[in-house]
């Protein structure tokens, strides 16, 4: 008798438990994303990435590299960091002057200048002072990369890790 009865109470166990698991993965969690205000999360979120941006500058050592690095590339290409259809951020490319930053289109067509340097002297004046923070659109204090449109804040900008990937 208790060859059967055994495995029908550890068939009753398991049974039990299944139904258990189902019925608590039935149940909602909370509110989905769109009953959630969605675009606000989203704005939320911007803030919680904008907080953790790197606010250290770039440095003298670093802007020289970059600018070393970009001029020593054929005129019209330079540091672009994504290559995907569409806007690509932002990239610096080699001019027949010197160096312009600009948007970067479908991962290789320079849009037209944000700002331009001719010499070493000023490119690495202005980029030992930037960060990933004042690179990324938030910073109202740099009005090169300072943007109220939402969609380009820190959106495929130019960071510490991306110049030191390209130098």
């Amino acid at each position: 008798m208790a060859a059967t009865v055994i495995p029908l109470i550890a068939w009753a166990a398991i049974i039990v438990v299944v139904i258990a698991a189902v019925r608590a993965n039935r149940t909602r969690r909370g509110p989905s994303p769109a009953e959630n205000d969605g675009e606000a999360a989203v704005r939320c979120y911007a803030l919680v990435l904008r907080d953790k941006l790197d606010r250290a500058l770039f440095g003298p050592v670093l802007a020289g590299q970059v600018w070393d690095r970009v001029t020593a590339r054929p005129v019209g290409e330079g540091l672009i960091h994504e290559f995907h259809r569409d806007y690509c951020g932002h990239g610096l490319i080699r001019t027949e002057a010197g160096i312009k930053l600009c948007d970067i289109l479908d991962g290789h067509h320079p849009g037209e200048a944000i700002a331009e340097w001719r010499s070493r002297e000023d490119f690495v004046a202005f980029f030992a002072e930037q960060s990933d923070y004042s690179c990324s659109g938030w910073d109202e204090g740099s009005p090169v990369f300072f943007t109220d449109d939402e969609w380009h804040r820190n959106n495929q900008r130019l960071t510490r890790a991306k110049l030191l990937r390209f130098v």
